[in-house]
């Protein structure tokens, strides 16, 4: 890079492109490249266009190689079209556009992007997490588009970035760096969402303008929700798993990230829904600050439940005082010898054993169905041996007794154990429990589980103990295990996922602990 392109043509008002385009303001400097970022005008057109500006001398073989690497690899993206991406417009070379005097070795144009800068957006304060989850999902869908069609987008450095005015992250400046991957992409998305929720960048080559992101003792990145405690778990940990190499639990697919931003977003709207119909009239407003209009029917659905609540109270206090004045009278004919009365027998009152929640016909009266009763664990965690699991903040939905709610892997292109051995659920109970049986309910047929067992909260895998294997068939499922296991913490151990269409992955929507008789 020469003193002179940085300080003498690079400046407002300067024209490149053989007299073509005049740079109106520099937007950034992705320094690994010496490539500078710029609104231009274009002369001959007269539109506003996006100017990646390669700096650098021609004399210098290495510098010019790279920037030819460059070059290629977005004149191939300018056969691309998203809306996530700034479509290339044309790309400029030394003898075709630029001449040896101006002091660069390449230029990308882009079609210029309406909106606001990346970093002045999070200079403030943090974004929302639901609009950081939305506003990274068009670069995930940008990303699984290219990526199906080989190109690699180069979106790994903020300033490249720029928000539109319908919301949404779009990369403005394209031009991947010449040893730029796949995966540098997908990474890319985990760090820009790390720099919405935090205002830090997490990937190294950030702008000085943006803090870097803090790393634990060990080395790994602190979690979003670490700095940011209003950060949802699943948002913060998906994060930190795209962003991260090691471990199994990494997510490496655009794909994947997808199906947590899907998960995350319902996961929003269900809690946006709660403190909307239970919120105060005064208070009823969304995210976007639109005032609900439905009062009327939240009220006479509160004055409603009220109701049936009293009747309810007034039904079985009456038919309590029956009963007790027809005990009453038993009670007399039967011990009063003077009464004269005939002799009532009172019959023994018949067992009616209770529906099984699960669907299940309870068993017949005088029966009592196989093994103990139900034990309900104190709480239930992802397991993952090696990473950070697969949406963590929904495993506490199998404890909920709801079948509507459910913990969902994340979707695999691959089947288990090919990507990794495999993930599950660890259920802790408040003392050691000697179980008959796990039941399932779930919605993923042709997946295969493993009941394991183990003596402390987070054991390695060779730690545990196998007490029962089975295949999910159906949406009532019972792994029995072969003889009675004793255990504090048992896990449900998924080692083949089931199969939608190309993807792979697994539904469970609760599950029931059964005792030893």
């Amino acid at each position: 890079m020469g003193a002179r392109a940085r300080s003498g043509p690079l400046a407002p008002g300067a024209v490149v492109g053989d007299g073509r385009y005049r740079l109106l303001a520099q937007f950034g400097i992705d320094e690994r490249a010496d490539a500078h970022l710029w609104r231009a005008r274009d002369g001959q057109l007269r539109r506003d266009v996006a100017l990646t500006l390669l700096v650098g001398d021609p004399a210098d073989a290495d510098a010019a190689r790279l920037a030819r690497r460059t070059l290629e690899r977005a004149a191939h993206a300018a056969k691309f079209s998203h809306d996530g991406v700034a479509r290339v417009l044309d790309v400029l070379n030394l003898g075709n556009g630029i001449t040896s005097s101006e002091g660069l070795l390449g230029i990308v144009v882009a079609e210029w992007t309406k909106g606001s800068d990346l970093v002045d957006l999070v200079a403030d304060k943090p974004v929302e997490p639901g609009a950081a989850a939305r506003m990274v999902g068009a670069l995930a869908q940008a990303v699984e588009q290219a990526h199906q069609s080989g190109l690699v987008l180069g979106l790994d450095h903020p300033q490249r970035l720029r928000l539109t005015p319908d919301g949404a992250l779009r990369l403005a400046f394209p031009g991947p760096l010449p040893d730029a991957t796949l995966r540098d992409d997908v990474k890319a998305i985990g760090g820009v969402l790390y720099l919405l929720l935090t205002g830090r960048w997490a990937l190294p080559g950030g702008p000085p303008a943006i803090p870097t992101a803090p790393h634990a003792p060990n080395g790994r990145i602190v979690p979003p929700r670490s700095l940011q405690p209003r950060v949802p778990q699943t948002l913060s940990s998906l994060a930190v798993r795209t962003i991260e190499d090691g471990g199994h639990g990494g997510i490496r697919t655009s794909s994947a990230i997808l199906a947590v931003l899907d998960q995350a977003a319902e996961e929003e709207e269900r809690t946006q829904l709660i403190q909307q119909v239970g919120a105060p009239p005064e208070e009823e407003a969304d995210a976007d600050g639109a005032i609900w209009t439905t009062k009327k029917p939240v009220k006479d659905s509160a004055r409603r439940r009220k109701l049936a609540l009293g009747v309810t109270v007034l039904v079985v206090t009456a038919v309590g005082i029956l009963a007790w004045l027809g005990m009453l009278a038993i009670s007399f004919f039967q011990e009063s010898p003077d009464s004269g009365g005939p002799t009532v027998n009172v019959a023994e009152p018949t067992p009616t054993a209770a529906p099984d929640p699960g669907g299940n016909p309870a068993p017949p009266p005088g029966e009592t169905p196989a093994g103990g009763p139900p034990v309900k664990p104190q709480t239930v965690n992802v397991y993952n041996p090696g990473g950070e699991g697969d949406a963590p903040a929904r495993a506490k939905n199998v404890l909920d007794g709801k079948r509507e709610t459910f913990w969902r892997t994340d979707e695999y292109r691959q089947q288990f154990p090919d990507l990794k051995p495999g993930v599950g659920l660890l259920s802790s109970f408040e003392q050691s429990v000697k179980l008959s049986s796990v039941k399932i309910a779930a919605e993923s047929p042709g997946t295969t589980v493993e009941i394991r067992v183990a003596d402390k909260k987070n054991p390695k895998f060779s730690e545990t103990r196998l007490v029962g294997s089975g295949e999910l068939s159906g949406q009532d499922n019972e792994v029995k295990l072969s003889e009675p296991a004793e255990g504090r913490y048992v896990i449900v151990w998924i080692t083949k996922l089931g199969t939608d269409g190309d993807k792979h992955v697994t539904q469970i929507n609760d599950l029931e602990f059964v005792s030893a008789a």
